[in-house]
């Protein structure tokens, strides 16, 4: 393994501590956590690629090409469906309950991400996320926030059944930055 890659996967453990001790709602810890090493990303790629053929996302099959360069990528998705019993009305419903039985009814099309979603739990991802790109930053840690490779960790049993929304987020360390200045999608 290069000296790079074995500090980037380091660094993406660091990254997984940052997520999880990052501040949750009413204390509940609704969030999950995978560390995809290199020699996976291949695989992983090839299937957010396939995704994006499928549904014709330009964009899937570009980022795909940017995980299959990384040296590894994290995984950070949420239980939405966790509610945090406070009737705030966030998720669209006057209710927690209400958001509950909403999410009993049968979903009858593809969609990236299932919800509703409690937006509290919403709001612990994005600080977890946060949280840990902050820590790849201070390392010197090339990455990017993608929902496309949150989709693709779903649909491959990456973060359990039970996380219904996830961000991938692939790291590099190379002489430039792989995530950015790459070609548009449309």
């Amino acid at each position: 393994m290069a000296r790079e890659t074995s500090a980037v996967i380091m660094v993406a453990e660091l990254m997984s501590l940052a997520a999880r001790t990052a501040p949750k709602g009413k204390g509940t810890d609704t969030i999950e956590i995978a560390i995809i090493p290199k020699k996976d990303l291949k695989s992983f790629a090839a299937r957010l690629e396939k995704i994006g053929e499928e549904k014709n996302i330009g964009f899937f099959i570009r980022d795909a090409k940017n995980i299959a360069a990384a040296d590894a990528c994290l995984i950070i998705g949420s239980r939405g469906d966790t509610t945090a019993g406070i009737n705030c009305g966030g998720c669209g419903y006057p209710t927690c309950a209400g958001l509950e039985n909403a999410r009993r009814k049968k979903k009858l099309s593809f969609t990236p991400y299932e919800g509703p979603n409690c937006v509290i739990r919403m709001a612990d991802l994005g600080i977890a996320v946060g949280s840990a790109v902050k820590t790849a930053q201070i390392h010197n840690v090339d990455n990017r926030i993608m929902y496309s490779g949150g989709v693709a960790a779903r649909d491959m049993d990456i973060v359990p059944k039970e996380c219904t929304v996830a961000y991938a987020i692939p790291l590099s360390a190379t002489g430039k930055n792989i995530f950015f200045d790459r070609p548009s999608s449309r």
